[in-house]
């Protein structure tokens, strides 16, 4: 089976094995290392939900579980799972997914009209509109717009799944595994030190599974994979990879949820549970969760084929995927420009990129040479029903609006440090206008964040202050300081500020 948007090269996943899986009523192929949106992404599905309450098509934005729309159906029966984030479905053999909030179809929905009639539709217009005749509601308005804005739907039957806990204790709990995380564990457990790495990801390493990176003389997803080895030789240290950290509580208490027989499906092994749910008690905790991308907001800014721009680079460098043929990148940073080399050099065609800034980054400007920039512009339009195939841009200054044909919009907005669990600790917070984010304000009661979770968004950064929270946090303990030295990182060059542009001016 031919999937049009694979690479012929590259990716982390194993092409030496298909995974056939069924969304809808489609018989679709993936690999091992797919998740169920970039094997869908592979294989040209790009519709793949309608919103809430319009109806609106839906497709893929986002590359984890920060994604706000691609929402499907898992399994059937009393396996079923309603609105569950395709990117974060690993793929296995014979997955089976649905559609939801669509009748009789995704291409064909009934419920569309809604999106015509938005303009007489207003917020709670339902309220006003459905109440009479009173003996109605119960038998007819109220199963109608049930089934209008509702979603998936839950399994009438008993859940056959077995689900286990775990209690652990540990000095240093790190919470990421990407360059920071993974350098704070090591430092950490070199020390001796008790240490537990969690991460919600299958895999370890973070961005650097994203973008390639040069650490020392390794490729930086290569060393993300020396390093796991080098943490599971040592004694103290568990790594809990497919676990994500719920929330942390008094006393540095920290629950999480470990994906197991999820990764295998209804076919996981009886004695296998499906999750584990981890209460951890933790003498110290880092907090090396990265960040996570902002969106820019303007005009139909909704379409399938508009995404994050470190979406488009993920299911690029990590899975092999091309978002699309043709592609622009919106922006008001330098780490688009990034994304833009990385697509031409895959060889999609990149036909521009919009810039907010009037000065965009020398540096970064200078990588994209060929490529079409337009500074001081905006998206102000876009264009196509179930998939785009066309935007418009337009001058800050005004005048008039210029069409360009693309089938992939990737947008960047800048980067906003996850600091949740470090907020929850109620970990003070102070904004940082470089970055125009929340980023912590100092050490919180026992916990402390590293790398770009601290607002350290290099490389160099991130590798330097992990292992220096690590080694701080296992001192902090009473252990001697660990051995381990961060290797050395290409510099990066300059980057011009980011332009904080919360609304994108319209057509």
């Amino acid at each position: 089976m031919i999937q049009p948007y694979r690479l012929a090269s590259g990716g982390r996943i194993d092409r030496s094995r298909v995974l056939p899986f069924q969304f809808g009523d489609g018989e679709y192929e993936g690999h091992p290392g797919d998740t169920l949106a970039s094997a869908l992404l592979a294989n040209g599905v790009r519709l793949v939900g309608r919103s809430f309450k319009y109806h609106r098509p839906r497709g893929f934005f986002a590359a984890g579980p920060e994604e706000p729309s691609a929402l499907v159906q898992l399994e059937a029966a009393a396996f079923a799972e309603p609105n569950r984030l395709a990117p974060d479905i690993p793929l296995y053999n014979g997955l089976r997914a649905s559609r939801q909030h669509a009748w009789p179809s995704l291409n064909f929905d009934l419920g569309a009209f809604a999106d015509r009639a938005a303009p007489f539709l207003p917020a709670g217009f339902y309220y006003k509109t459905f109440i009479r005749p009173a003996a109605a509601w119960r038998w007819l308005w109220e199963p109608a717009l049930r089934h209008m804005a509702g979603l998936g739907r839950a399994p009438d039957e008993p859940d056959p799944s077995r689900y286990d806990h775990a209690h652990a204790h540990c000095e240093v709990l790190v919470v990421g595994g990407g360059p920071a995380g993974l350098a704070a564990a090591l430092a950490a457990g070199q020390s001796g030190a008790r240490v537990i790495l969690a991460d919600g990801d299958v895999e370890f390493g973070g961005t650097l599974l994203r973008r390639y990176e040069r650490i020392g003389d390794q490729d930086g997803a290569a060393w993300a994979v020396s390093m796991v080895a080098e943490l599971a030789a040592l004694p103290e240290v568990r790594l809990l990879p497919n676990t994500t950290v719920l929330g942390g509580y008094d006393g540095n208490y920290a629950v999480a949820a470990e994906r197991i027989g999820d990764l295998i499906g209804p076919n996981a092994p009886p004695e296998l549970p499906r999750h584990r749910l981890w209460h951890i008690r933790a003498r110290r905790i880092v907090v090396a969760t990265g960040t996570i991308e902002r969106p820019l907001v303007f005009t139909d800014n909704d379409r399938p084929g508009i995404m994050l721009a470190g979406a488009a680079e993920t299911y690029l460098n990590r899975y092999g995927v091309a978002a699309g043929r043709r592609a622009v990148l919106f922006t008001n940073n330098d780490d688009a420009y990034g994304v833009a080399l990385a697509l031409a050099d895959a060889g999609v065609a990149v036909a521009a990129i919009v810039d907010l800034r009037a000065e965009p980054g020398e540096a970064a400007s200078a990588a994209v040479e060929g490529i079409s920039l337009y500074p001081a512009h905006a998206v102000v339009a876009t264009a196509g029903r179930h998939s785009l195939r066309r935007i418009w841009v337009r001058s800050l200054a005004g005048g008039a609006r210029r069409p360009i044909d693309c089938d992939l919009l990737a947008v960047s907005g800048g980067w906003n440090p996850a600091i949740h669990l470090f907020a929850q600790a109620q970990g003070p917070l102070r904004y940082d206008h470089g970055i125009a984010a929340f980023v912590p304000a100092a050490a919180g009661d026992g916990i402390e964040c590293a790398g770009s979770a601290n607002g350290a968004f290099s490389l160099a950064e991130c590798l330097v202050e992990g292992a220096a929270t690590g080694a701080s946090a296992a001192i902090s303990c009473g252990f001697a300081a660990g051995t381990w030295e961060p290797p050395s990182v290409e510099p990066q060059g300059p980057e011009a500020p980011v332009a904080p542009v919360w609304l994108v001016p319209g057509a």
